[in-house]
């Protein structure tokens, strides 16, 4: 029997008025699935209010596919399609393959969870189609035709039992290591995450191919972790599968834990303020002349207890997601903030923050840079002034400053052409006009 489902985009609110799903009862009886919604509204992942007229879903940054009491709840980000792709793909280095199959399915249809899975599927199946990647491994066994170094130590040891055969330590080439042992997990992992029948049989007939020579194993972060270190010139197709199964772990199951009570949400959540910030990261890094970027800058002396504090308590120390340093001094600060503050306005803990990191600063060029994301040329620069209480001198400068995902998509998709053009924007992006 199929669930419920209700469907929204991100930063979209849903109601019973808009879903008739969402008017019927949606909790059980058991307490659980309150406690669930209780742990997602005050984590900011997705607001969940019980009105008297039915459920109402307000979605945040969060997108992806997971259950909420008796129905299923799909969040999708307004980026959608081969633009989206194109950017997660530049943002987490994942190679530029094609995912476009004949029997008609379009980026446009996946959502964000199944589009992570078919990259996965499709730099999968290239790997297999160039040759599956084959370690030495240490081997120490009696064979019959000696292969290898003869173990003579062991030889000796054994000899009142000799037998046909001798004690040699050789080291056969199989496809049976750490790198195959996570593509395959991940490939398990993927198919349990995914509600679309097409792309799960795809998953199966590529892990099927390479599950007789490889053992089966838990996707975990141990195991990623291992593939990471085995990574070398021969096995760098592998970077891009451990990347994507990093992403896949780490937002599938979220836990919603308290020391009082742990809770793990059943379904797969992306933050795409992760995603904002590895694309800006990336962008930033490779065309940044006039610059060092510094990705979450520990800002350790902007605070500091005096002396006659008690407790002696840690120092907090903030940490904006990009400093740009020129000669050893600071020309910028600037945080990625993944909300359309153009047309859903600035939330105050966004304000203070900032103003922080402004006043926290020497010189005359006090200013901190909010970039946020837009997908038209409607937005425009603002500039916020921290006024003097008396005088109102201005004191210091937060400047809301839009990204528009869709040029950004436009400059990497033209490669050198767009070099130049990238490079403006890169400065204006750190230090406006």
């Amino acid at each position: 029997m199929t669930r419920p489902s209700v469907t929204l985009r991100e930063w979209q609110t849903l109601g019973p008025e808009q879903e008739r799903v969402l008017a019927g009862p949606v909790f059980g009886v058991e307490d659980k699935d309150r406690a669930v919604a209780r742990r997602l509204t005050e984590s900011g992942k997705l607001e969940v209010l019980e009105l008297a007229r039915g459920l109402e879903l307000r979605a945040t940054s969060f997108v992806g596919r997971f259950r909420l009491g008796t129905i299923d709840v799909t969040i999708n980000p307004k980026l959608t399609g081969a633009p989206l792709l194109r950017l997660l793909r530049y943002a987490y280095g994942l190679r530029h393959l094609d995912l476009y199959e004949p029997v008609g399915y379009t980026a446009e249809q996946w959502n964000f969870q199944d589009l992570i899975i078919r990259q996965l599927a499709t730099e999968v199946a290239e790997i297999l189609a160039r040759g599956i990647h084959r370690d030495y491994i240490p081997v120490a066994g009696h064979l019959v035709s000696p292969r290898g170094q003869i173990d003579f130590n062991r030889h000796v040891r054994d000899f009142p039992w000799t037998t046909a055969t001798l004690p040699c330590r050789y080291h056969p080439r199989i496809e049976d290591c750490v790198l195959n042992q996570a593509l395959l997990a991940g490939l398990q992992y993927a198919a349990s995450l995914t509600a679309d029948t097409e792309l799960r049989g795809q998953l199966n007939r590529l892990r099927k191919a390479i599950s007789s020579d490889v053992t089966e194993k838990r996707l975990d972060r141990q195991l990623l972790a291992g593939g990471m270190r085995a990574l070398d010139r021969r096995t760098t197709a592998y970077k891009s599968i451990l990347r994507i199964l990093k992403l896949l772990l780490d937002s599938n199951g979220i836990a919603l834990d308290d020391e009082e009570e742990p809770l793990t949400l059943p379904g797969f959540l992306f933050d795409m303020n992760r995603f904002f910030q590895a694309l800006l990261s990336r962008f930033l890094r490779e065309h940044l002349l006039d610059g060092v970027l510094h990705d979450e800058y520990a800002l350790r002396t902007l605070y500091s207890y005096a002396p006659e504090s008690p407790r002696g308590r840690g120092v907090p120390t903030p940490r904006p997601d990009f400093v740009v340093m020129r000669g050893g001094m600071m020309t910028a600060v600037l945080d990625a903030k993944y909300r359309d503050i153009w047309h859903q306005g600035l939330p105050r803990e966004m304000l203070y923050q900032l103003s922080i990191y402004a006043l926290g600063r020497t010189g005359t060029d006090r200013t901190s840079v909010i970039l946020y994301p837009s997908l038209d040329a409607c937005p425009k620069e603002q500039v916020l002034c921290i006024n003097d209480l008396m005088r109102g001198a201005v004191q210091g400068k937060v400047v809301l400053r839009p990204v528009n995902l869709l040029m950004m998509e436009n400059l990497i998709r033209q490669g050198r052409s767009g070099m130049k053009d990238r490079l403006a924007v890169a400065e204006w992006l750190v230090y406006g006009a």
